[in-house]
């Protein structure tokens, strides 16, 4: 019987002839255990990638941690910087209004008002009040001249060496805030001891 179509073979359920080695049981097997292993080398790629990315968005997290503690510590330092700056601020401009008694409270201790009774009491407790909000006066006679701190109004030295000759108003000032310069005149070091000696 002759296989009027050459292409097909005369019967269908016979194996083809292949030039193909025929695959033995155990290469199958092998080539079974390949795919498998295979399949466990792609599954554990797909692991590490899931891993990898978790400690990536990780390591975002603990750097954007880090960030925002970082930005919150110097918040809180640069609010309780300016916290103390606006209480330094405050403290010079109350002093500052006070100015015009203690000018007074000094005028009256020079003309001898001050020695006892209320009044001496009154200057000695504001007095202190002021020194423990750290208002330091300046300026006495017999100090080096300091042009930042001192106004001259007069000068009396030949221009050597400059103290302060005599304080015509104290300067004041809190912590290291100038609230006013002490108005004073210049001499010669030597003047300015003969003028103590004489007092």
């Amino acid at each position: 019987m002759t296989n009027p179509n050459p292409e097909m073979p005369e019967d269908p359920g016979a194996p083809e002839n292949t030039d193909e080695e025929a695959v033995t049981p155990q290469e199958a097997e092998a080539a079974a255990s390949i795919d498998e292993e295979l399949s466990d080398i792609e599954a554990a790629v797909a692991e590490d990638e899931g891993e990898s990315d978790v400690e990536k968005q990780l390591a975002e997290r603990t750097e954007d941690l880090q960030r925002v503690s970082a930005e919150y510590a110097n918040y809180r330092r640069r609010t309780e910087r300016e916290r103390g700056q606006i209480a330094e601020h405050a403290k010079a401009k109350f002093a500052g209004e006070l100015l015009p008694l203690l000018d007074d409270l000094d005028l009256a201790e020079q003309h001898g008002d001050l020695k006892e009774g209320p009044l001496k009491a009154f200057a000695d407790k504001l007095r202190s009040v002021l020194a423990v909000q750290k208002v330091a006066a300046f300026g006495a006679e017999g100090e080096a001249f300091n042009p930042e701190i001192h106004e001259a109004v007069q000068d009396l030295s030949s221009g050597g060496e400059q103290v302060i000759g005599s304080v015509l108003r104290k300067g004041y000032a809190v912590g290291d805030k100038l609230i006013r310069n002490a108005m004073v005149i210049i001499a010669d070091p030597a003047e300015s001891a003969e003028a103590d000696d004489e007092a």
